[in-house]
């Protein structure tokens, strides 16, 4: 029962610290989950972010849920989900009932802009840490690129690109060009 609450709490902190989403939370992921507690390792927590994004739903939570059941099963993935959406329920059901106060006021407005700054920074840190680690040959740069160029300059839905890359990975892998 204590690791049930130590999971909650771990993922309470990451959903109510971080701002911006999955890519933005990677970094206090890998600080709480692979630094702090050695839940998983570093390799499993991209692998788990990945599957996340290619996955309905959010990423954080989808994460949340992959850990959780990996150390205490489904009662830990629970625990991990809840604690992960649990500050976002607090602060919207706060949020919605002063709702009418915040929309006018400067100050909040300047706020949220310069959050939106922050939060392009740590999307940016997580791009290039994820990148370190899965960008590694020609064949991953390629892979990149591609990818990179299909997201930015057609109308390819991102879902078609990451299933594309997906069956591209398999394929090479059967022919021995990608390591497990």
């Amino acid at each position: 029962m204590k690791e049930l609450f130590a999971l909650y709490w771990a993922f309470f902190r990451i959903g109510g610290l971080t701002f911006g989403g999955g890519l933005t939370m990677l970094p206090m992921l890998k600080y709480e989950l692979v630094e702090k507690n050695h839940w998983v390792t570093e390799d499993e927590l991209l692998n788990y972010y990945a599957v996340g994004q290619c996955t309905p739903g959010i990423i954080a939570v989808n994460c949340a849920t992959f850990v959780g059941y990996k150390r205490k099963g489904i009662s830990g993935g629970i625990f991990a989900t809840l604690g992960m959406v649990s500050p976002s329920l607090l602060i919207v059901s706060i949020l919605a009932f002063f709702i009418k106060q915040f929309m006018g006021n400067t100050y909040v407005a300047h706020a949220i802009e310069g959050i939106k700054v922050v939060i392009c920074a740590l999307m940016l840190t997580t791009v290039f840490t994820m990148g370190k680690k899965t960008i590694t040959d020609k064949i991953t740069v390629l892979v990149c690129v591609v990818g990179f160029v299909l997201a930015m300059f057609t109308p390819v839905p991102s879902i078609l690109i990451v299933i594309m890359a997906g069956i591209f990975g398999v394929i090479l892998y059967k022919m021995g060009r990608l390591k497990p």
